[in-house]
């Protein structure tokens, strides 16, 4: 299916499965992943709408236990490839993170990594999961990316959103504007620890 249109308007996919099936996706980590995910504490990671893998595999091959959350069987099919070939501490789970409110794992995550997906709402809920010292790295088109590619949809960041998102968490780095050919942004918190 990939991207389809309505109103005159590209929008993003909704059938992943299809998606995935068509697309070579890259296998690089993204920007923010290569830059602060060094930097994420020892234990576990939290990888949403983790795709085919790729942050996870970068985090993973630092000496994290990934738990990476995807709805595409499709997508979920090649982290567990990956995962018998590499033996990395990678653990694949099905998850609709489209809903009001998407179950997600319990615990207390180090680091908690959000790319490429635009859910408002769980966004919202992400400090509660990051132990404390835990770092939450996000990146994404924003909504001048999706003017300049003709879309329109609710999938892509405003203009300073993210800078004002997490009140309780340390904003550490952030960036938005022209990066590899694409208007993005990125952003690093910390859950500041006790005391």
């Amino acid at each position: 299916m990939g991207e389809g249109q309505a109103d005159g308007l590209l929008i993003m996919p909704r059938d992943w499965d299809a998606y995935y099936r068509k697309n070579d996706w890259p296998t690089e980590p993204v920007l923010v992943v290569r830059r602060f995910g060094p930097l994420i504490p020892e234990g576990p990671v939290l990888d949403l709408a983790g795709g085919q893998g790729r942050n996870a595999v970068f985090l993973a091959k630092l000496g994290h236990r990934v738990t990476l959350l995807e709805k595409s069987e499709v997508a979920l099919a090649r982290v567990q490839e990956l995962k018998r070939q590499s033996g990395l501490a990678l653990e694949p789970l099905s998850a609709d993170l489209e809903l009001l409110k998407p179950d997600l794992p319990s615990g207390s995550f180090a680091g908690i990594v959000q790319s490429y997906f635009v859910q408002r709402r769980l966004l919202a809920r992400l400090p509660e999961l990051l132990m404390p010292g835990g770092l939450l790295l996000v990146e994404g088109f924003t909504q001048r990316e999706a003017k300049r590619r003709g879309r329109r949809s609710p999938r892509y960041w405003h203009d300073g959103e993210l800078k004002d998102a997490l009140p309780t968490l340390q904003l550490l780095a952030y960036d938005e504007g022209w990066i590899a050919e694409a208007y993005r942004v990125w952003a690093v918190w910390q859950k500041p620890k006790p005391g």
